[in-house]
């Protein structure tokens, strides 16, 4: 049975994963938050960054320094 609210947040992930590994990053921890799963509110469960190497941050830092806005 498939979740809207948890479809939400697994294709933010998954938007996220992308956008990341096109800018040559990968957070090893990006998943949907376990304890939002288990939160029966409306709203979807949050995305987890977790956590990641100074580099990774600091090319992280870069991609987002270089985005248009």
């Amino acid at each position: 049975m498939s979740n809207p609210r948890i479809a939400q947040s697994d294709d933010a992930v998954s938007e996220l994963r992308a956008a990341l590994a096109g800018a040559g990053i990968t957070l090893p921890s990006l998943g949907v938050d376990l304890v939002g799963v288990c939160d029966r509110g409306d709203a979807p469960p949050l995305v987890s960054l977790g956590r990641c190497t100074v580099e990774t941050a600091r090319a992280l830092a870069a991609a987002l320094k270089g985005a248009d806005r």
